[in-house]
């Protein structure tokens, strides 16, 4: 019996030691030496070795002067990989392509050929045609409620903006939550389609947007004001734009530049991606530096060459360029 026990006892602590010590110490050892970099979780530092990202995971860009990696349907949050799963059939798809589309694309050919749609697309926005009742601003509302919901959803400025107009407009309120008896205390985003309404008759051909003021203190304030042109204008009524412009010949977009990722955290672009994007970055580089426009746009044409890489050493897929190398590789040489 004792020996049972003994061979028993035994068999434990090898089977401990050489699973739970040697092979983890083994693949540590392996790991730290050979794959270092890997192990690591290929760390990027920057130019003070301090970390800033990994090369294996997307990050969000929204100044001019960076590249825009592909859109993420999970806000490009490592803790919730994955795709929105929308259908192709499902509107919420074609708004977030239109809204990407929007402040980016340009003629292809025509009198305006290599121009960008947007100014086109804000000058039909305030058109007399639109002012007034029931407003442009209106229709998108009655015509999407699901997205006007989300726009109330999207940040907490626009929820405060409704809850101040809610405050304002007792009666209105009033009259929805009698038609709406089920919803006696609805929330901001519930009042959504009211709200649209009542701001297309207040503000007609203008789009509530967030616009930043200084303080006294130096800092940026941002409030909801009423805006006539922007990025918001754009990129949310790119697509009834486009509905009553159908035989414009726009330039084709990169997929990979308004299509989001299965993952939602590509930390690649391919490098047809990082060429539309050029003009826009090299424009606002050259901005800030002062230097020559068509030099810097050289320069950075130059770079995303020499990092761009087909997958197995080119043997599959097409050139790719990782984003975050890019970027800070911009920062680097025209923020020195």
């Amino acid at each position: 019996m004792l020996g049972h026990l003994r061979a028993n006892l035994l068999l434990l602590v090898l089977t401990v030691l050489l699973c739970s010590v040697l092979y983890p110490a083994v693949l540590l050892g392996i790991g730290q030496t050979v794959f270092r970099d890997q192990a690591q979780g290929n760390l990027i530092t920057d130019a003070k070795g301090n970390v800033v990202g990994s090369r294996l995971i997307a990050q969000p860009f929204t100044g001019d002067e960076y590249f825009q990696p592909r859109p993420s349907a999970v806000s490009y949050n490592g803790a919730a990989s994955g795709a929105s799963n929308w259908g192709a059939n499902n509107y919420l798809l074609r708004d977030r392509v239109a809204r990407a589309r929007g402040p980016i694309v340009k003629y292809q050919s025509g009198p305006k050929k290599g121009q960008p749609v947007g100014p086109d697309v804000e000058a039909w926005f305030q058109k007399d045609q639109y002012q007034g009742q029931p407003g442009i601003v209106a229709q998108w509302a009655r015509a999407h409620p699901s997205l006007a919901q989300a726009w109330v959803k999207a940040d907490k400025l626009n929820a405060e903006f409704v809850t101040a107009w809610q405050k304002e407009h007792p009666d209105e309120v009033a009259e929805w939550v009698k038609n709406n008896p089920d919803t006696p205390e609805p929330k901001p985003e519930d009042l959504a389609g009211i709200f649209f309404e009542s701001y297309s008759r207040t503000y007609p051909g203008t789009w509530p947007s967030a616009v930043g003021h200084k303080t006294a203190d130096g800092q940026t304030e941002k409030k909801i004001e009423p805006v006539k042109e922007g990025i918001d204008i754009q990129s949310i009524f790119f697509d009834l734009w486009r509905q009553e412009h159908a035989d414009a010949d726009l330039e084709p977009v990169p997929a990979d530049l308004v299509m989001a990722s299965g993952s939602g955290l590509d930390p690649h672009t391919t490098l047809k991606n990082a060429l539309y994007q050029l003009d826009r970055v090299a424009g606002k580089w050259a901005e800030t530096t002062g230097k020559d426009p068509a030099k810097v746009r050289k320069e950075i044409e130059d770079l995303l060459r020499q990092k761009a890489g087909a997958p197995l050493g080119g043997l599959a897929g097409v050139p790719m360029v990782n984003v975050l190398e890019v970027n800070l590789a911009l920062r680097e040489r025209y923020e020195s």
